[in-house]
């Protein structure tokens, strides 16, 4: 099991409506994270500077990153492009973080 964590950028005053649709996350998408090896998935926001910040538990070599070709995750992507920063193909603007700390 490896663990990931990254971070990605909310627009100014989209915290209710990010929220919103993450609570109404489509089952097909869960489904998908789910078959994929994403066992946990956390996103906490950090409101002084609009970072989420994202943590996933992972079976196997993979995580969420790795389901860029894939319908559903693009379709998902075009649906939040409107409130957070995006690259131009509509993914998340996301950096990996480096763990630096782990206790058991």
């Amino acid at each position: 099991m490896q663990r990931l964590a990254f971070k990605m950028k909310l627009n100014k005053g989209q915290k209710a409506l990010y929220k919103k649709r993450h609570d109404e996350l489509w089952p097909e998408l869960k489904a998908l994270l789910k078959a994929n090896g994403v066992s946990e998935y956390s996103i906490f926001l950090d409101e002084e500077t609009h970072t989420l910040f994202a943590f996933q538990k992972v079976s196997g070599s993979g995580g969420s990153q790795d389901l860029a070709s894939n319908t559903i995750v693009k379709k998902w992507w075009d649906f939040m492009a409107d409130i957070m920063e995006v690259n131009p193909d509509n993914s998340p603007i996301s950096v990996p973080l480096e763990e630096v700390f782990y206790m058991k």
